[in-house]
């Protein structure tokens, strides 16, 4: 059975973070570790929240019992999303290379959230510059969206080329394998959104509706489905069953009227989803 140690945030009501994540990958059947950096009443992006940041010796101290249980030589991958201080993103970096002792083929996978195309940067200082230059180099999968791609690169992104181009280019940086969501380039249908996975010698996109809701905890449930499916298949499949998850779980939350991800009620979009994409190889 996979098994992913998830280091994220948390909240109680809602999903973001490990919460977006840890359902969806049980519901396709990967044993899940997760690990709380945070553990909120409730995601940032309301008027208020309460709860508690944690400590990155707390953070470290819960890695470490894992440790002691000896069951990270079971571990195949790290996945970590949001990280709000740069001493906590030391921690999953050690957490990263530790795994990787205790199990030589184990990756990392990392959702480089600093930002996006309507908010810009909403990280703390000092955060983009630690993703670029620590983080990014030590993962394997990066999943950044058209936004963070563009900042890692330093230049803008316009056609589909400059987005294989600008991948290719993170992928000099250190990751094998580059997932962009949120692409938006010149060939996209304004009620369209793509997104592009690039590896060494291939390329492949696959094209979703745009619906009109913004969604909180998105990326992280993309990120999460993408690492459970690229450890288990092909790149292109991969990349067509989470377009096909990711679409399945927005809709429900769209029909529903809520601004939440319906995770629970939409679960059987995540076993099995009722709409397929095909994705089309690029390069």
């Amino acid at each position: 059975m996979t098994a992913i140690l998830s280091i994220q945030s948390s909240v109680a009501y809602g999903h973001v973070g490990n919460s977006a994540a840890t359902f969806p990958l049980m519901r396709l059947g990967v044993e899940v570790w997760p690990v709380l950096t945070v553990h909120f009443s409730n995601h940032t992006g309301y008027e208020s929240w309460r709860g508690p940041l944690l400590a990155a010796s707390d953070v470290a101290d819960v890695i470490k019992g894992l440790d002691e249980r000896g069951v990270l030589a079971r571990c195949d991958a790290v996945l970590s999303g949001y990280q709000g201080a740069a001493d906590v993103g030391a921690v999953i970096l050690d957490a990263v290379a530790l795994v990787k002792e205790r199990n030589p083929a184990a990756i990392y996978c990392c959702d480089p959230v600093m930002g996006d195309v309507d908010r810009g940067m909403y990280v703390r200082e000092g955060i983009p510059e630690f993703m670029r230059d620590r983080v990014v180099p030590a993962a394997q999968i990066l999943t950044p969206n058209h936004f963070e791609l563009e900042f890692l690169t330093g230049r803008p992104a316009k056609s589909l080329e400059d987005v294989i181009t600008a991948a290719d280019e993170v992928r000099g940086m250190g990751p094998d394998t580059v997932l962009v969501t949120s692409v938006v380039h010149d060939l996209v249908a304004d009620d369209q959104l793509q997104m592009v996975a690039v590896t060494e010698g291939e390329a492949w996109s696959v094209t979703l509706p745009l619906l009109n809701q913004t969604f909180t905890g998105s990326g992280d449930l993309t990120a999460a489905t993408f690492l459970a499916h690229v450890l288990t298949t092909d790149l292109p499949t991969a990349l067509s069953r989470t377009a096909a998850i990711v679409h399945g779980v927005l809709s429900k939350t769209v029909e529903s009227g809520q601004s939440e991800l319906q995770l629970v009620a939409a679960q059987d979009e995540i076993a099995a989803p009722s709409r397929q994409f095909e994705a089309t190889r690029i390069r």
